[in-house]
């Protein structure tokens, strides 16, 4: 079915012009019926899936590079790149794609899908025949061959020409040495020329022409010729730069003659395109495009031979990165080159990039870190910070397996985590640049979203119980350490949150805090039940809030964005935490000290409030309301507050409808069965507690005697009940204790029984249990006794503190 299948990659070119490894298979060309045409296809040797189906077009212009690469355009942006492992293979589906557009297959490239005019109409004659016709290679033609150079440019089809051109009969290497002519006579205008000619050769965009230009025999003759921009009143150094001030350091000498030039050139390459040439145009940056893959494939043809044909370099390496007797200078290179050779590995595809870091995680990296990280060179610290940066990158798991493996010692210090966060700690940049980059990766680590591998369903619960225990304590150290409560001021003022404001005015450790705060919210929002035992236990957002009296006002803002997000979890242990703590005082406090101006702090808080009000949070409304309302009332320009209040009296409402209703429906029954409810026989089924009443309904002047035997129980359930006012109507009392609240007995838990009227009208009497309360509600009800109006006017006098909360 298909005519050849050769062994390739596949990739495509992303947004950033990097290109992406979509994975390795065998490539085919064959008729595809559907596309109605032949075209390119790829199958995954791994599972036979189709990675690529491409018909061949004969519009499409299909270039061929490096002799073992094929790249071409699909669509707008979309380019795409077959890499092969043979050259046999490449030649064979190049002569494949030429043999369907009638191509000459000695051409590298098959069309000019650009333009469309008459005179390259007029050019599509037999490739071979009409080559461009260069000048001879002479001081006094550079002027003319640099005219040539640029004025193709414009036409694929003609820079194709002028490239086979210059391949030609080893042109390039005659230029290149009229450059040395040039030079040894300071001959600046044929100089500027030869830049000219040089910057447009490369522009070309030749694969072919970049293997002669960038060989050891030409390389520093080209870098010499882009020294002479005709912009420039002086000439670059660059040569001088590459030769003396950049030094090639070999932390383990390299025996592989071919690496080592490998690994120069693509220094050098990359040189020239990041520092040399000017920063391209938009018209000019898909001139530049094999440039970069040019340097792309160097780099993964290095670590591919670092990795696998060398296969004792990496072990050395690691033996001197560890051993104690390594000196600090030769630590310093080591680290150095794993952050290079990490750098280098993003080329890699997939499966191979997996690899590597599993053989430099085999090899101990994450214990050499733990040592290089804690030396004093801010250079091999920084260097460390981005290996971490890369494996944490490309696997978080690991990093958190290879954490809690770590043996326990008497000294939390000693574990990787904890040295990555005092080194954020201590972060002597003020910018504390390298402080938010390991912040950043401490967020991976603890983010539970990519502890969800299915392999280790545990992940999560056990990592972050390690990281409550053993590390949140040094993370929060400078944040206790900054917000340290004053106990002469809490004696001055009791049950006032006034804490010592020792805010940091630094502004270095006012950002410091402001990181630290900013992982803590992140905490709030992704470790529901870890972060809220540790903020109970430390009382944490009383100290944090503290810093709402900062003078950097970002700071203040981080300190309510933190409460904020712990309100925004709409968790009553967190809402009875703050009422407790009367931590609404600092916020408020703060709002009544900005005053009228209008800003992002002010907007905050306002914004606070109003999520409570929207979300209709009754205990922190009520509480709100109870204590700081007389404050708050004066402020009209929004209507949060008012919104608050018609909240809170609208809750108060509804208590006072439901414990009305309550009393009309005891009432209405106890008085139309009134008759009924002391006239029932002595026998009746109601049991003990019917046999309990009877004594009380016949001789009511022994009702002083049956209190007394019955005191302690009276005394418990009394309250609760409705009594009799000097009018002849009831009234209820409440209990302050949480079991009345509850609707439970104060005793001993159990529910209190009740009255509640039956749908002939007839009372119905719960009989929980032998002592139950009804008879005794009826007969506190019914009778008028000497004392009651001593104890109405004591409930009357007690009924505000009575009065129960909204969410109680």
């Amino acid at each position: 079915m298909s005519d050849t299948r050769r062994r390739v990659k596949v990739y495509t070119l992303n947004e950033d012009r990097q290109w992406d490894d979509r994975g390795t298979g065998h490539v085919s060309s064959t008729f595809v019926e559907r596309l109605k045409g032949i075209s390119l296809l790829v199958r995954a040797e791994s599972d036979g899936s189709l990675l690529l189906e491409s018909k061949i077009s004969s519009n499409t212009a299909y270039q061929k590079q490096q002799d073992t690469l094929i790249v071409w355009s699909e669509a707008e942006n979309y380019d795409l790149a077959l890499s092969f492992q043979e050259k046999a293979g490449c030649d064979e589906i190049w002569e494949k794609i030429c043999q369907v557009q009638g191509k000459d297959p000695a051409l590298e490239i098959t069309q000019d899908p650009i333009d469309e005019s008459e005179e390259e109409r007029f050019e599509e004659m037999p490739e071979t025949s009409h080559l461009v016709e260069l000048p001879p290679c002479e001081l006094a033609r550079l002027e003319e061959i640099a005219d040539l150079v640029t004025s193709v440019l414009s036409s694929p089809i003609r820079r194709e020409k002028l490239a086979l051109a210059l391949m030609s009969e080893g042109y390039m290497k005659k230029l290149l040495q009229l450059f040395q002519v040039c030079e040894d006579l300071d001959n600046r205008e044929g100089l500027h020329h030869l830049y000219e000619i040089v910057r447009g050769v490369l522009f070309l965009n030749k694969a072919a022409l970049f293997e002669v230009m960038f060989s050891d025999d030409c390389i520093m003759d080209v870098v010499g010729c882009l020294e002479y921009d005709p912009a420039l009143v002086q000439p670059k150094r660059h040569r001088e730069f590459l030769t003396k001030t950049a030094k090639f350091k070999e932390v383990i000498p390299i025996t592989d003659s071919e690496l080592r030039q490998k690994i120069h050139q693509t220094y050098r390459v990359q040189y020239i395109q990041d520092i040399i040439l000017p920063t391209p145009s938009v018209f000019e940056e898909n001139f530049l495009s094999t440039l970069t893959s040019f340097i792309f494939f160097n780099k993964v043809e290095i670590v591919s031979m670092l990795q696998q044909e060398d296969e004792k370099f990496l072990t050395e390496v690691f033996a001197q990165l560890t051993d104690e007797a390594t000196e600090d200078g030769k630590r310093r290179e080591l680290v150095n080159f794993f952050k290079e050779f990490c750098a280098f590995s993003q080329t890699l595809q997939p499966q191979n990039r997996d690899a590597f870091f599993k053989t430099l995680a085999n090899l101990g990296i994450l214990s050499a870190l733990e040592i290089v990280m804690g030396m004093d060179d801010l250079l091999v610290r920084a260097a460390a910070t981005d290996i971490f940066s890369y494996l944490v990158e490309f696997s978080p798991s690991m990093v958190r397996e290879f954490v809690m493996q770590e043996p326990q010692q008497t000294d939390d210090d000693v574990l990787l985590i904890n040295v990555v966060i005092k080194q954020m700690i201590c972060d002597s940049d003020p910018e504390l640049g390298g402080a938010v980059q390991l912040m950043g990766l401490l967020r991976t680590l603890i983010d539970p979203e990519n502890m969800l591998a299915p392999t280790n369903k545990t992940e999560k619960t056990e990592f972050l119980s390690f990281f409550y225990k053993y590390c949140m304590q040094v993370l929060t150290a400078p944040l206790l350490a900054n917000t340290v409560e004053d106990k002469h001021s809490k004696d001055l003022q009791e049950g006032s949150t006034k804490i010592n404001p020792v805010c940091p005015d630094n502004f270095q450790t006012a950002q410091l805090l402001a990181l630290i705060l900013e992982l803590l919210t992140f905490c709030v929002e992704h470790h529901t039940y870890h972060i809220k035992t540790y903020i109970m236990n430390k009382d944490l957002l009383r100290r944090v809030l503290v810093l709402m009296n900062s003078k950097h006002t970002f700071l203040a803002l981080c300190a309510l964005r933190f409460m904020r997000r712990i309100i925004g979890q709409k968790d009553e242990y967190y809402n009875r935490y703050i009422i407790k703590g009367n931590l609404f005082e600092p916020v408020i406090n703060t709002l009544l000290d900005n005053g009228t101006r209008y800003n992002l702090l002010n907007s905050a808080i306002i914004e606070l409030f109003e999520f409570i009000k929207v979300e209709d949070i009754k205990s922190l409304i009520a509480h709100i309301i109870d204590n700081y309302y007389k404050a708050l009332e004066s402020i009209q320009y929004v209507q949060t507050f008012k919104g608050l209040k018609g909240l809170y009296e609208q809750e108060k409402d509804r208590q006072t409808q439901r414990l009305n209703s309550r009393y009309r429906r005891e009432t209405r029954t106890l008085d139309e069965d009134e008759e009924m409810w002391f006239n029932e026989d002595e026998d009746d089924d109601e049991g003990e507690a019917i046999e309990k009443s009877r004594p009380e309904e016949e001789f009511p002047e022994s009702y002083g005697k049956y209190i007394e035997a019955k005191k302690v129980k009276e005394s418990e359930d009394k309250e609760n009940f409705p009594k009799r006012t000097p009018t002849g109507s009831f009234k209820f009392t409440f209990s302050h204790s949480t079991g009345a609240a509850n609707g439970t007995n104060g005793a001993n838990g159990k529910p209190a029984a009740s009255t509640t009227a039956s749908p002939n009208g007839s009372p119905v009497k719960s009989a929980a249990s032998p002592a139950t309360p009804v008879v005794k509600t009826g007969m506190v009800g019914l009778v008028d006794y000497p004392d009651d109006e001593d104890e109405e006017e004591e409930d009357e006098e007690q009924s505000p503190r009575k009065r129960p909360r909204l969410g109680s």
